[in-house]
């Protein structure tokens, strides 16, 4: 068939366009298989079947598009959109996986210049800009599967480019979460494999630096998780309890508030350790983070997950205190004032937990007291404004009615009343 044009559209695209915005999957299975339907095919603006299905956040369609070979990087929209900045707006964290999976572009810009992340960022869809800012291509990780040169073997056994692509996926960059996450693969737990794990993890840091277009963001991800990887290596070599230790060791907090010492030093000293001195973002990490006390906001890991995610500070959302996950809602019964995703969670923290958690019920006591108390005083200063107002209007109103002894004279019936009619 004819290459599409915009608006040149069969009586049965114009349908599935119909069903797309519907979202009756089985029909666009159905019409997909018509001989006159080409999955690319454009509306007026432009727009694809799979712009349409990615902007209406419908991921079964978006789906079913895609395995009928639809285009993810057509830019043939009239200010230039494509399905994945399509994804991004829609605020469908899935869908724009599933773009970048199929291989979008995540540099293209629009006719006003901006990226795929940038406009899911203009309206507020920042967990699709975390989603594609951390996106690295499995493909890319799979060359070091493979031997390259004059080497006998590959850099990355093939069977670990699976669990370090899930590593490298990841959003949440607590180094508690990425150490669960090697504890749980037994292919991670071994030393040999995690060596050469983090050495692909310094190659592809560097790749990104060096590349013609420059990847300082993804670079300094790289070279942290490696950071991490190393320390998890060093962890199983020296301790019988694996990475348990470690996991102590990120979680302990001092005393007088719980908060976590050495994770802070420890992600201060994988930010300094960036081998890139000339580095912007390093630049701007480092002036963020050094007059800061430790203990103090911003923290490293806040300043971390900014530059790597993009997001400004952590929102409204709340964050287990154990691993960092995202939407966590369970509280710690006693002091109220911690958040886990979980009981497994809870129980990790407990340990130095509990010898604060007394402490931080005693000063949330002392908040509610001090909210309680402000609020009576606020509602007694209302009631007493209410009745003043009140008092006022009454002394108003009977100002301006007068006493009874300035109330004007009757009329005198005589005088205004009309004369009786005469009787015959």
């Amino acid at each position: 068939m004819a290459a599409p044009k915009k608006g040149d559209l069969t009586a049965t695209e114009k349908d599935l366009f119909q069903v797309i915005a519907a979202g009756n999957v089985q029909e666009a299975s159905r019409l997909l298989g018509c001989k006159d339907v080409r999955v690319n095919c454009l509306d007026e603006y432009g727009m694809t079947p799979l712009m349409h299905a990615a902007y209406k956040g419908k991921a079964d369609m978006c789906k079913l598009l895609l395995q009928h070979g639809a285009d993810v990087n057509c830019n043939e929209h009239e200010h230039g959109y494509t399905a994945l900045m399509f994804a991004g707006l829609s605020g469908k964290t899935d869908i724009t996986s599933m773009m970048l999976d199929a291989g979008a572009e995540t540099d293209v810009v629009n006719s006003v210049g901006r990226t795929a992340a940038q406009m899911a960022a203009f309206v507020g869809q920042h967990d699709c800009v975390t989603v594609i800012n951390n996106f690295f291509s499995r493909s890319k990780l799979d060359y070091y599967t493979k031997p390259q040169g004059l080497e006998k073997e590959p850099k990355l056994p093939p069977k670990l480019a699976g669990p370090l692509h899930k590593v490298i996926m990841t959003t949440n960059l607590n180094p508690v979460k990425i150490v669960m996450v090697v504890k749980e693969n037994p292919l991670l737990m071994d030393i040999e494999g995690l060596e050469k794990c983090y050495r692909v993890m310094d190659l592809v840091c560097e790749k990104c630096i060096k590349q013609q277009d420059m990847n300082e963001v993804l670079a300094m991800k790289m070279h942290y998780i490696s950071c991490v990887l190393q320390k998890c290596c060093t962890f199983i070599k020296e301790c019988e309890d694996k990475l348990d230790g470690l996991i102590k060791c990120l979680l302990k907090g001092r005393d007088s508030d719980g908060f976590p010492q050495y994770q802070e030093k420890f992600i201060r000293e994988c930010i300094r350790k960036f081998p890139y001195c000339d580095s912007t973002l390093l630049q701007q990490m480092v002036r963020s983070i050094a007059p800061v006390e430790i203990g103090n906001d911003p923290t490293a890991f806040s300043v971390l997950t900014q530059a790597i995610t993009g997001q400004v500070g952590f929102m409204d959302a709340e964050f287990c205190t154990t691993c960092g996950e995202k939407g966590a809602e369970k509280r710690c019964s006693i002091c109220k004032m911690v958040i886990y995703c979980d009981q497994a969670c809870q129980k990790l923290h407990w340990f130095t937990h509990k010898k604060v958690c007394k402490k931080l019920q005693e000063q949330r006591e002392k908040q509610e007291a001090k909210a309680a108390k402000k609020m009576e005083k606020q509602n007694e200063a209302e009631n007493t404004e209410a009745v003043e107002e009140a008092t006022g209007s009454m002394e108003r109103l009977t100002a301006a009615e007068g006493s009874p002894s300035e109330f004007p004279a009757q009329p005198d019936p005589a005088v205004c009343d009309p004369p009786l009619a005469a009787q015959d």
